[in-house]
């Protein structure tokens, strides 16, 4: 496992356009097969983004869930959340639809759960690791990237979103967010491997 921090896209970056397989939703399993009904971001509204970089194998994603699920509790009605996975299936077999979709079913996550399989997405993202995390406005700049929370597998600080949950507050209350922003830390994406 390789401890690889997020490259802090720089704050005001417009949200990449991207449209890529749906493979949950909120009503579960999406469109036939492996790789389900697309999912674009030119169908966003003019409402806040998150957009998060997960897996399913990855001990700091899973570390985090609980976190992840209390925050689509408290936010969801008023931001977009939507979360990608980017790993290789050459490499990483389970974090393919099929391991992504389990995941979801059992968290009981309803935000769409998309797969990255040309890892496109994540290089426009500058992604570097699993779990990074995207904060957009409502006008699709970039107002917050980083930590959860201070939280790591073993480290005994609290799980409690207080990062992330900053800034969303803030922003959904017109209030500056700090520039001050912590980077989330985790296993490093599962690149495919050269020549593939």
């Amino acid at each position: 496992m390789v401890l690889t921090p997020s490259t802090m896209l720089p704050l005001g970056t417009p949200l990449p356009a991207f449209e890529l397989a749906q493979v949950w939703g909120a009503n579960g399993a999406v469109g036939p097969g492996d790789h389900g009904a697309a999912w674009s971001s030119t169908s966003l509204s003019a409402q806040p983004v998150l957009v998060l970089f997960l897996c399913a194998h990855c001990p700091f994603v899973k570390h985090i869930e609980p976190g992840l699920s209390r925050l689509e509790a408290d936010f969801s009605s008023q931001v977009q959340i939507v979360a990608i996975s980017s790993n290789s299936t050459i490499t990483h077999p389970q974090d393919g639809p099929e391991g992504l979709r389990e995941q979801a079913a059992r968290n009981g996550w309803r935000f769409p759960y998309l797969f990255d399989a040309s890892q496109a997405v994540a290089r426009t993202f500058h992604a570097a690791c699993t779990p990074d995390l995207y904060l957009f406005d409502a006008a699709h700049q970039l107002v917050y990237r980083g930590q959860l929370d201070g939280s790591r597998p073993g480290n005994d600080q609290p799980l409690d979103g207080r990062d992330l949950r900053a800034a969303m507050a803030a922003l959904l209350s017109g209030e500056p967010i700090s520039a001050d922003q912590q980077p989330s830390i985790g296993c490093n994406i599962k690149w495919h491997p050269e020549g593939v």
